[in-house]
């Protein structure tokens, strides 16, 4: 599946627009990440614990965004963009968004 932040794709055209697809998924942190997360916070440094949450998170709701498209008959997304919210004080969710099309080579 090929995804792009833009709205063409250099080198095709889109020849339909499938819609919207959208993948989320909701993570709760880990006490014990919290707690590491906090003494980095004292003393400094990438608090890689989180890194690694956020970036499983985005791969996750990029899996999903994709199969949505996948199951409407898509080979591209369009326009691709992410979103966040916060749930509950130790959740949040990490949305991806984008414009399911069928593209052909020019």
């Amino acid at each position: 599946m090929l995804v792009v932040t833009s709205d063409t794709v250099p080198g095709k055209r889109i020849v339909k627009t499938l819609g919207l697809v959208r993948g989320n998924t909701v993570r709760a942190r880990h006490v014990g990440h919290d707690i590491v997360a906090g003494l980095r916070n004292i003393v400094g440094g990438e608090i890689s614990e989180y890194g690694k949450l956020v970036a499983e998170s985005r791969e996750q709701s990029l899996d999903r965004m994709c199969q949505e498209a996948s199951n409407m008959g898509a080979n591209a997304i369009i326009c691709a963009r992410f979103g966040t919210s916060v749930m509950a004080s130790s959740a949040a969710e990490l949305l991806a968004y984008g414009t399911a099309v069928i593209v052909e080579d020019e």
